[in-house]
């Protein structure tokens, strides 16, 4: 395994860690706040948007074949 390898699995397992931490955070925000169902949704929606833009970017890169 050369660095880049490692670097690569880092980002995507760090990342991918960090996201579910946020995820958590956003949940325990939406309870502490009181939002009900759909207050929950919003800002699940809202909040989680820019995760979303990641996780697109990885599986067209994997779907293809580009370069990370």
């Amino acid at each position: 395994m050369n660095e880049e390898v490692v670097a690569q699995y880092g980002l995507s397992l760090g990342v991918g860690g960090f996201m579910l931490y946020m995820l958590f955070i956003i949940w325990k925000l939406s309870r502490e706040a009181k939002a009900g169902k759909f207050g929950t949704f919003v800002l699940f929606l809202v909040l989680s948007f820019g995760m979303l833009g990641f996780v697109a970017k990885q599986i067209l890169m994997w779907v293809l074949g580009g370069e990370h």
